[in-house]
């Protein structure tokens, strides 16, 4: 049911079969300016000749919003600082990008002054949910537009004939086999031949690792400097988050480090299978954790650990920015102040071993650890505290 009072809308666009039916399909429904918006998280996307592919299907005007630096300073490294992981594998490439792209994408409504934002995610998966819970917390009068919930098409066969009989430029066919979605953090893959959870992936979609038995045939070892619990070097040279990033992403895929590859619950209620490539947050949580090893004291780990189910399936769910989100980011970087210092791994065929850390933040003090006479710790206050640790066991066993 079509909205006759809009009359402008931003539409998320990218220029592929989906969106730029999309930008037709709205122009023909609704009978108003739409303003096409692409955001830049570095989907490697070819952006030349975009303008004038939107403007050609009916757009009054494009923008093009590089949000590289924002997307991996402000919410890959927040991940990478609380360990966040979906189901205990699932490192949240897709879930991360999802709510810089429409905070932006609100922000041009408002510039626009827009009654309407509208976004490409189908019916069935999580992104839908992503997209409008942040238009929501940031325009919570704002009208959403998702087709894929109210047109008639229902797939990609009919899209391709929708596009040739109104004279649409796509490049889609209808045999591709699975499904993409890249971002300087990782590249997705879902739908299609991977639909099956039994199918091992074919070889030849994967674009950022090679397959481990494929990999460099010699370990490298590597030394990433951290500073709060963000990235901030490689082998001693300083880096901005994307170019950071960038690197050990090459540097792992190489290895073929951070395949993986699930069967993950969505947050609208089914079970999807979905296989993923993130060379680069596999290596920085490993060096990460390793870091924190020695720079955290034991309960406020196991505080953040606590934490890290609730805080990964805010992510996932698309509740960046819900109160309760903002409550543990605040308790995150409080955590992570102490957490400064370097590590060195050794990556080989899929693998990154922890060979060092250190930090002039450290809590480890070798004059107590050693195994070594020591004048520190008296081992004799160990009898004590075992017996009083194990009262409740000894009552419970007399009874």
């Amino acid at each position: 049911m079509t909205d006759k009072g809009i009359k402008k809308i931003v539409l998320a666009y990218s220029g592929g079969l989906d969106t730029s039916v999309m930008l037709h399909w709205l122009k023909e429904q609704y009978q108003c300016e739409v303003v096409c918006y692409c955001a830049d998280v570095g989907q490697g996307a070819e952006m030349d000749g975009l303008d004038e592919k939107a403007k050609a299907t009916g757009a009054s005007k494009l923008y093009i919003e590089d949000l590289r630096e924002e997307f991996v300073r402000d919410y890959v490294w927040t991940a990478v600082k609380a360990n966040a992981l979906y189901e205990g594998v699932y490192l949240m490439g897709t879930s991360l990008a999802r709510p810089v792209i429409a905070k932006r994408q609100i922000e041009i409504a408002r510039r626009e002054n827009a009654d309407a934002v509208a976004h490409g995610s189908t019916g069935k998966g999580n992104d839908q949910v992503r997209f409008e819970l942040t238009y929501y917390a940031l325009q919570p009068d704002i009208k959403v537009i998702a087709p894929w919930r109210d047109w008639e098409f229902k797939g990609r066969t009919d899209l391709i004939a929708y596009a040739e009989a109104h004279g649409i430029p796509v490049s889609a066919t209808i045999d591709k086999p699975y499904s993409t979605d890249r971002n300087l953090m990782h590249v997705s893959y879902e739908g299609g031949i991977l639909e099956d959870p039994w199918a091992e992936p074919p070889e030849n979609i994967f674009q950022l690792t090679r397959s481990p038995e494929n990999s460099r045939g010699e370990a490298q070892y590597l030394e990433i400097g951290f500073a709060h619990g963000e990235p901030v070097s490689v082998d001693g040279e300083q880096m901005d988050p994307v170019m950071l990033l960038s690197k050990l992403n090459e540097i792992g895929g190489e290895h073929g480090i951070g395949r993986v590859d699930l069967v993950e619950n969505r947050f609208v209620g089914m079970k999807s299978r979905g296989v993923y490539e993130t060379p680069g947050v596999t290596i920085l949580q490993s060096a990460h954790r390793a870091l924190e090893s020695i720079t955290l004291d034991r309960e406020v780990v196991r505080l953040r650990d606590s934490l890290g189910v609730k805080f990964a399936e805010s992510v996932y769910y698309g509740f960046w920015f819900a109160p309760e989100f903002d409550l543990m980011r605040l308790m995150i970087d409080e955590m992570q102040k102490p957490v400064t210092g370097d590590v060195r791994l050794k990556l080989y065929r899929g693998n990154v071993i922890v060979v060092g850390r250190r930090s002039p933040n450290s809590l480890y003090d070798e004059r107590i650890a050693t195994f070594e006479a020591d004048t520190v710790y008296n081992p004799r206050d160990a009898e004590g505290f075992i017996k009083l640790n194990a009262l409740r066991l000894r009552l419970r066993r007399q009874v």
